[in-house]
């Protein structure tokens, strides 16, 4: 069985897969972040950034403009990202599946994207059912926000990649 981004099944049908993400930033400092559903939980509504599975032979930077692009239809250079800032390997189930998804995640600004004209959102047939929200959200609605929201580390202080030093930070593996 093939899995999405041509990633296959272990033996135990856990889909392993890489993935890449971006931490997507307005001229206020406010995060774009989207708030979703597992279609086979819909009752489990959450919030995280926008990315997803690294494709062929991409790189992780490649696939977070990319993936970006999809998405949101703001358009990114991989040269105007910034990082990766983070590194992390999430383990989570989607639609009845289990994934381990190893992550890069890079910061990019809104005033870039603006630079050109935003395209249309081109989403997948598991993005059109899982996809509920788009918002533009301050750290401090972030922190107090009632729902789940990955990667966890977004509800504590911004200023590590908002000021990023050009060190990579390995969260480590995070159940989600």
């Amino acid at each position: 069985m093939q899995s999405v981004a041509g990633n296959t099944p272990d033996a135990g049908g856990r889909i392993e897969r890489y993935g890449a993400r971006v931490l997507l930033l307005d001229g206020d400092g406010r995060l774009l972040l989207v708030r979703g559903h597992d279609p086979h939980a819909p009752e489990r509504s959450f919030w995280f950034t926008p990315g997803g599975g690294v494709e062929g032979a991409e790189t992780f930077p490649e696939a977070a403009v990319r993936e970006l692009a999809e998405e949101t239809g703001y358009a990114l250079t991989v040269e105007e990202l910034v990082g990766p800032v983070w590194r992390r390997t999430a383990v989570f189930d989607f639609a009845s599946r289990p994934y381990t998804q190893h992550e890069e995640i890079f910061v990019g600004h809104l005033a870039d994207a603006e630079r050109r004209p935003r395209g249309a959102a081109d989403f997948t047939e598991d993005e059109h059912e899982a996809l509920d929200e788009f918002a533009w959200m301050s750290e401090a609605q972030v922190a107090g926000e009632q729902l789940e929201v990955f990667p966890d580390i977004l509800r504590q202080s911004w200023s590590e990649f908002t000021r990023w030093d050009g060190v990579t930070r390995n969260l480590g593996v995070q159940p989600e």
